[in-house]
């Protein structure tokens, strides 16, 4: 599983541990566990990052 975080850096990151936290203010932290290769253009272009 990957997630892209930035079209001025499209690159695809390797997703690591993933915590919650609870309560009134809950949030969720996604940890990344590496970076991958660059973006596919195909998915570039469903992220609306196509001028990347």
């Amino acid at each position: 599983m990957y997630f892209a975080i930035n079209p001025d850096w499209p690159y695809a990151q390797r997703i690591g541990r993933i915590v919650e936290i609870t309560g009134s203010t809950g949030a969720v932290y996604i940890a990344e566990n590496g970076q991958e290769s660059v973006l596919p253009p195909a998915v570039s272009k469903r992220l609306d990052w196509a001028d990347v």
